[in-house]
């Protein structure tokens, strides 16, 4: 599958590197790719600059936004919460239209410092407001609730835990399942429609404050059932 990865922060290399190694043809997308190339210091968490990741994984395209989306099967949102509907409008809708959306992204916000608090809750979600904005795409929330390297590798957990997805289109729900199992998840809970991201985002302060308590971010839950 095409797939266009828009992100180049931890979680969008982590996914994208994952799906390359899945056999994936994989672009990300950036404001400035050769902006994004040229930057030689590690992010705020510390991790190597871009270039770097890319070296190791040459087959991975590197291009605008419009262009990532514009070639892609299906589109993942890797990118900061905040930034998102910045981010997919110059994505550009015409390119999105009719294909799914994987959100991964939270509401986080970090104006007030750490921990973060979110800029959108309880009544309304960030995925409900990407879906709001391009109504032409199926946006499916899900692996939100997850550290970057959990996400691409659950058995690094050494037993099941669970995920969630929520969206309006089913078909495309489950597209979004087939490829969270690939990653070898084996407990995908489907929510229901997109209002449903609610509560996967909320768990955010949850997940932060449970990961200042473990001193790592190598964990997830498990619904028993």
């Amino acid at each position: 599958m095409n797939i266009a990865v828009l992100g180049t922060g931890m979680v969008g290399r982590a996914v994208a590197g994952r799906l390359a190694e899945l056999g994936h043809t994989v672009t990300v997308g950036t404001r400035d790719p050769q902006a994004t190339l040229a930057r030689t210091e590690p992010d705020r968490m510390g991790n190597p600059p871009f270039a770097t990741w890319h070296a190791d994984h040459p087959t991975v395209k590197l291009v605008p936004f419009a262009d990532a989306a514009a070639g892609a099967e299906l589109v993942v949102f890797a990118g900061n919460g905040a930034a998102a509907l910045d981010m997919l409008g110059q994505a550009g809708a015409d390119n999105l239209a009719g294909k799914v959306l994987l959100d991964i992204s939270n509401p986080l916000d970090f104006s007030a410092g750490y921990p973060p608090t979110l800029f959108v809750d309880n009544t309304d979600s960030l995925g409900e407001q990407i879906q709001r904005a391009f109504p032409d795409v199926m946006v499916v929330k899900g692996l939100n609730t997850l550290s970057a390297p959990v996400m691409v590798n659950p058995s690094a957990l050494g037993g099941s835990t669970t995920v969630f997805v929520c969206g309006n289109d089913s078909a495309a729900k489950a597209t979004v399942v087939g490829l969270i199992e690939s990653f070898g998840h084996d407990d995908v809970l489907d929510l229901g429609g997109i209002d449903t991201a609610r509560g996967p985002e909320m768990y955010l302060p949850l997940w932060l404050r449970a990961m200042n308590a473990l001193g790592t971010p190598m964990f997830n839950l498990k619904l028993v059932r």
